[in-house]
């Protein structure tokens, strides 16, 4: 089971869209979820917090990206 997408996650492109010069790891945040979570709105920012990008991208580009074990994050 695929794990579901949340606000604020912290989330990792899992694609290159060079129309956006975004690539495969980039990081950004979701700042908001689009019909009923069949998309998202993902921030992209620098080290200093300014954005660069903000775009809206299905679940299938992206990858929720975790700071513990995945056993805690199940339990």
């Amino acid at each position: 089971m695929k794990e579901k997408i949340k606000l604020f996650d912290v989330v990792a492109l899992t694609v290159d869209l060079p129309e956006y010069n975004l690539w495969r790891g980039q990081v950004g945040t979701v700042v908001e979820i689009l019909a009923n979570g069949e998309a998202y709105e993902v921030e992209f920012s620098d080290r200093e917090g300014r954005t660069y990008e903000s775009l809206g991208l299905r679940p299938d580009r992206l990858m929720i990206l975790h700071y513990e074990p995945i056993d805690e994050i199940r339990s």
